[in-house]
């Protein structure tokens, strides 16, 4: 298998190719500019997908590329790469490091598994909501390869007495449901996954006056696509996977809890992190005002003398300021280090930035706009349809693909689907970044399907039969969240993100009228006026 870090000299020259020919050979309306940025897309895109060059490597061509043909002015393009959600990202790793450097992450998992039983049933569940709970807070990947090894201890050490295929099977399962309550946990929180960022940042560049998406709104806006997605894989894989000789086998009692006491006591620097990590949350979740029919929630933020300049970076970056702040046992060291920091994912950070860039040059150069008068043969097509449609294109591609780098490439896109549909583009973008993170089907489409399928325990059949049917739920869930939950949530509750979703066509309650008459056509001035 060639190293991920190797140059692919080969795509590389076809990447050059692909850009010289949109540059020079495809009629974009008679514009320089829109030939250069999709020119410059499809080179950054192509690289991204075969991974020609780092990932890192290929998010920086925008800071070179765009000022070079006249897109974005250099000092712009700059500033776009880092930006509140950088830090958001940038914070919520830190508070991850700090979390694994002091094993609390372990701890949270085994208290919960303790707790869960011995049954078969409820021992898979105990370790599905570890696994996305874990994941809503650190990497995916991260939580994953917590809780394999614990997976594996407790088929081969509490089922000594089933029979081998028996056991792998079982095995199987487990690890199965792990990795696919990874990237379904992600999704439920902004910092969760990158595409969720990617989504935050982008909407904003494409329309700049929409409401702000709090932690809480997206949390609640997300919750029916999580929490249907995760009884599905539950039941799927136990039901249709696990052996009948496992489910009236009975595990060695109390196995978790004697892990869990074999840890010890919780240590000081556990109890610190804990405490920064729970105010960590609390400071997110309870930012904004929450309006829900009478109930008046009021947000902490009201007390400064200006609510609107503190977003969730700037808690990110106070949290992280406290870690490195609050003394640990080690001589005068904190929480966390600087050295630490060095595990930061910063091939994830520059990406991100990239496709900032690519969005802002979407609409500096009215490519965005052209995009929609191309594709104004969808207009008569219902929510539903292009809503599934996008979704299970966006499902079925990052099987193949990054689902950051494709996020980040088709937001903008999928952005001119909808100015030629009448449908709010933040619902169609919605789709495109939920479906991202719902690819079961092979080893590579994700990190944590890449580590469970790496442990030799799971066959390439198994994971093609489920996650094809998980593919499948997940289109259908996507599609029925977005055309009734979305809008009906944030019509009767949320008051500032409501002002920005009228209900599309096909929706039961479209036609009434959001709370400030922010419609789709204000979405489109903002846009044009960009």
């Amino acid at each position: 298998m060639m190293h991920k870090n190797k140059i692919k000299y080969r795509y590389i020259t076809l990447g050059i190719a692909i850009f010289m020919a949109t540059l020079f050979f495809m009629d974009m309306g008679g514009t320089p500019e829109m030939a250069a940025t999709l020119a410059i897309t499809l080179l950054v895109a192509f690289w991204w997908v075969t991974e020609a060059l780092p990932l890192g490597v290929t998010s920086l061509l925008p800071l070179v590329l765009f000022p070079a043909f006249g897109v974005l002015n250099g000092k712009d393009v700059s500033s776009i790469y880092m930006n509140y959600v950088i830090f958001l990202f940038i914070g919520g790793a830190i508070m991850g490091l700090a979390i694994e450097k002091w094993e609390l992450h372990k701890r949270i998992a085994l208290k919960i598994l303790s707790v869960s039983g011995n049954k078969p049933f409820r021992l898979m569940l105990g370790f599905m909501v570890c696994s996305g709970f874990l994941s809503m807070w650190i990497s995916n990947i991260t939580a994953t390869m917590i809780m394999i090894p614990i997976a594996i201890s407790v088929t081969s050490l509490s089922h000594k007495n089933l029979e081998q295929k028996e056991l792998r099977k079982y095995t199987a399962c487990l690890l199965l449901s792990i990795a696919y309550a990874c990237s379904v946990g992600g999704i439920t929180t902004v910092v969760g996954t990158p595409p969720n960022l990617s989504f935050v940042r982008i909407s904003e560049i494409l329309y700049p006056n929409i409401p702000e998406i709090s932690f809480l709104q997206w949390l609640l806006a997300s919750l029916p696509i999580a929490i249907t997605m995760f009884l599905s894989v539950l039941i799927l894989l136990y039901f249709t996977g696990v052996p009948k000789s496992v489910k009236e086998s009975v595990p060695e009692k109390n196995h978790f809890r004697k892990q869990y006491e074999s840890l010890g006591k919780i240590t000081l620097e556990q109890k610190r992190v804990l405490c920064l990590f729970l105010l960590l949350i609390f400071l997110w979740l309870f930012r904004k005002e929450l309006v829900i029919g009478p109930l008046h929630i009021p947000g902490w933020s009201n007390f400064f003398k200006n609510p609107e300049y503190i977003n969730d970076g700037t808690i990110a970056i106070f949290i992280c300021l406290l870690l490195f702040l609050v003394p640990s046992s080690e001589k005068n060291r904190g929480l966390i280090t600087w050295e630490i920091t060095q595990k930061i994912p910063w091939n994830i950070v520059f990406l991100l930035g990239g496709g900032f860039a690519i969005a802002s040059a979407f609409v500096k150069s009215g490519l965005s706009i052209h995009l929609a008068k191309q594709l104004a043969g969808f207009e008569d097509t219902s929510a539903m349809g292009i809503i599934a449609a996008v979704a299970g294109l966006i499902v079925f591609l990052t099987e193949f693909t990054s689902n950051t780098a494709t996020t980040e490439i088709m937001l903008p896109v999928i952005s001119g689907v909808a100015s030629s549909t009448q449908l709010n583009p933040l619902l169609l973008m919605l789709s495109v970044t939920f479906a991202a993170s719902m690819a079961f089907m092979f080893p590579a489409a994700t990190g944590p399907n890449a580590l469970v399928f790496g442990t030799g325990k799971i066959k390439m059949t198994e994971m093609l039969k489920i996650g094809f049917i998980l593919n499948i739920i997940a289109i259908i869930i996507i599609t029925v969240t977005l055309l009734f939950w979305v809008p009906y949530w944030l019509q009767q509750g949320i008051r500032n993100y409501a002002t920005g979703i009228p209900f599309p066509k096909g929706c039961p309650w479209h036609g009434r009228k959001s709370v400030s008459q922010y419609s789709y056509i204000n979405l489109l001035n903002d846009l044009n006026k960009k």
